[in-house]
């Protein structure tokens, strides 16, 4: 250890004030104002948050959502965000969704809560089917034919329908997922049709399917489910016919058909025409007709008219042959005496001029037209009928234009409903005599389609149209006619339907009563009872009538409302065409009138008397009680039918109907609750 001595140097030493006053001035403002500042940052912070309320924020959405909130606003924890009181602006996204922006009002509440609820965005569903082409529904509305790629359909729960025209429909419901989900449909349409085989003896007949060639036996066809006229036709042999009753996917076998040899066809005629004809005692018609005579064996031939002698002969025929025959009946003749005035007048005895002077007549004893013409004077005609053994007079004095112009009936009427009903004078017409019913031989013809002879002879007016719904309202204001599948029957201008028998009768009754008019029908307590034939208030049509105002067309009567041919060739009448497969079940194939159900009235062309739907739209009430005719040939003028009866005659068809028999105008039906597919038109006798 050294013992040197150490050395202590003095330093410099400066005070405290001095050091402080010493240093720069700048340093010393910069730390005092940060200070400041952090001091009014934290206590702003401070008013903030005891100022602040908390506001939660909630979002529907399958997908997570992004959020932003205007102006000032602190996030934390979950979804929660703390503001000063004031309203603000709040947008909400999410994947799949539909972007959304809403205001708030924040108020002086601790805590709020908003919930959001985002709009998916569509879904993209496909559609395909087996077989493709299916027309596809979405609850109700149509989008096209499968397959169909993409359709953009809302979230939520869907009805779904598929048809074809060959397979069943298809509806079922769809949970659409939405948020631009891709889903796949996929549907396997059932046949609609059946099977069915058939042979014959002797084979290679023609198979005829609803009047259209379908093939030859021994044959296996296609047929669509419903009701269907199969017919096989052979030459020399007998039409063979049977009605179908299809069920899909159900397959029938019709087995083996024995074809009997064609009757033979004789063309009769007579001198005078229109004689009644019967073959072994059952009428066929008047002439000139053809005869479908069964081979093999003699038949006992009759023909008659009133004020001629029977003629009476035997014919018998080969199968499938054919002859001709005229029968010339032998006349009953009896005395017409003539008193005209003034007597220079010209008569004439059917159409044809007597000699100037002549005032007693020798004539069959059957019914003439006699008329009596001379300028300035209003023609007469009337009808006589001599008799054997007894003079008949015919009194006839003429009257001035001017006074029988008086008297004229009126061509036309108008109910206080705005109905028309025009005027008819059938004994002036080529067919006052007409037959109604059809042959056997006709494709198609029912059994209740019995020939038999009537003669009209009183006027008679005939409404235009069938009665429409806000007609038959003014009547009965609650009426509904309904709807089916969707598709009214129950606008203003469509036919009145679901109304029965009875009601349509009343409200002739009713309408008559209005008008002032004596009653055509009996009523007790609410109930048609009866009628009054004499009576000139409003009806329904005699089936006669109705038949003569829908067939008669000059000297002919018409097959079908369009002429004698089938299928139609030009929309005619509103039927069961491709549109209302899905309604009625049955179609006409090809057809297309553009009406579902039933159509407005007089959407059509009116008929040859200007009347119109007679054969389509909606099928008719007619007056008469349903009776199968007697084939006696016994001649009804302005028949009626009885007084009252279980059921009544319908006649036309309607919007439900597409087969060959019921699309003739000859076919008749019967009923007597209401019907979707049965209304009426008026009627009533002019004098």
């Amino acid at each position: 250890m050294s013992n040197k001595p150490v050395t202590i140097a003095p330093s410099g030493f400066t005070p405290l004030e001095e050091a402080t006053s010493t240093a720069p001035g700048p340093r010393k403002k910069t730390g005092r104002w940060l200070l400041l500042a952090c001091l009014a940052l934290f206590v702003l912070m401070m008013l903030f948050l005891f100022s602040a309320r908390s506001l939660h924020i909630t979002v529907d959405a399958e997908t997570p959502a992004t959020l932003s909130v205007s102006g000032l606003a602190l996030p934390f924890l979950d979804q929660r965000y703390l503001l000063l009181p004031g309203t603000y602006e709040v947008s909400a996204s999410a994947e799949g969704y539909q972007p959304l922006t809403t205001t708030v009002d924040v108020d002086d509440r601790d805590s709020q809560t908003l919930e959001l609820a985002l709009q998916a965005l569509p879904g993209l569903v496909s559609i395909d089917s087996t077989p493709q082409g299916a027309s596809v529904s979405v609850n109700g509305e149509s989008v096209g034919k499968t397959p169909l790629v993409d359709i953009p359909l809302p979230e939520g729960e869907h009805q779904l329908q598929l048809e074809e025209a060959r397979h069943l429909p298809v509806t079922q419901t769809l949970q659409v997922t939405g948020r631009s989900v891709q889903q796949n449909v996929a549907v396997q349409l059932a046949p609609a049709w059946a099977m069915v085989s058939i042979d014959s003896v002797p084979t290679g007949a023609t198979l005829l399917l609803d009047g259209e060639k379908a093939g030859t036996t021994p044959a296996t066809v296609e047929v669509l489910q419903g009701e269907h006229q199969l017919m096989l036709q052979l030459p020399t042999f007998a039409d063979w016919q049977k009605t179908l009753r299809i069920e899909a996917s159900k397959d029938q076998d019709l087995g083996q058909v024995s074809l009997q040899p064609a009757a033979g066809a004789l063309e009769l005629a007579s001198v005078p025409s229109g004689a009644n004809v019967t073959l072994d005692g059952e009428f066929q018609g008047q002439t000139p007709l053809t005869l479908e005579v069964a081979p093999g064996k003699a038949h006992r031939l009759e023909v008659f008219k009133p004020g001629y002698e029977r003629y009476n002969d035997s014919v018998e025929m080969s199968a499938a042959s054919s002859d001709k025959r005229s029968v010339t009946l032998k006349a009953q003749l009896g005395e017409v005496r003539l008193r005209i005035s003034p007597a220079n007048a010209v008569v004439r005895i059917n159409g044809k001029p007597t000699a100037a002077g002549v005032t007693s007549l020798s004539l069959p004893a059957v019914e003439h037209s006699v008329e009596v013409s001379l300028d300035g004077y209003a023609t007469v005609r009337q009808s006589v009928t001599p008799r054997p053994g007894l003079a008949q007079l015919v009194d006839i004095t003429l009257q001035t234009q001017q006074a029988v112009t008086l008297e004229r009936i009126k061509p036309e009427i108008t109910t206080p409903l705005g109905q028309t009903l025009l005027l008819f004078k059938p004994a002036d017409s080529a067919l006052r005599d007409f037959t109604m019913g059809s042959s056997r031989r006709d494709p198609g013809r029912r059994a209740n389609e019995v020939l038999h002879p009537v003669a009209l002879r009183r006027m008679f007016y005939l409404q235009t149209t069938e009665v429409t719904n806000a007609q038959f309202r003014q009547f009965q204001s609650s009426h509904n006619s309904g709807q089916i599948d969707g598709n009214s029957l129950n606008q203003e201008h469509q036919p009145a339907v679901q109304v029965s028998w009875q009601q349509a009768a009343a409200f002739c009754n009713w309408l008559s009563a209005r008008e002032g008019l004596p009653l055509f029908y009996r009523e007790s307590n609410g109930i048609i009872t009866g009628y009054n034939s004499a009576a000139t208030g409003y009806r329904l049509p005699s089936e006669a009538e109705w038949a003569w105002a829908a067939r008669a067309s000059g000297d002919k009567l018409l097959l079908f409302p369009w002429g004698d041919t089938f299928p139609p060739t030009l929309v005619a009448e509103n039927y069961a065409d491709d549109t209302s497969a899905h309604v009625t079940g049955r179609v006409l194939n090809g057809y297309k009138d553009g009406h579902v159900t039933s159509a407005p009235v007089a959407s059509f062309k009116p008929n040859q008397h200007g009347l119109y739907d007679m054969g389509g739209n909606v099928s008719e009430w007619v007056h008469d009680a349903y009776t199968i005719p007697s084939a006696n040939g016994a001649t009804q003028e302005d028949p009626l039918g009885g007084q009252t009866g279980d059921n009544y005659v319908i006649r036309g068809a309607a919007w439900t109907h597409a087969k060959l028999s019921e699309l003739r105008l000859t076919y008749r039906d019967y009923g007597q609750a209401g019907r979707d597919d049965v209304g009426f038109r008026l009627a009533r006798y002019a004098e």
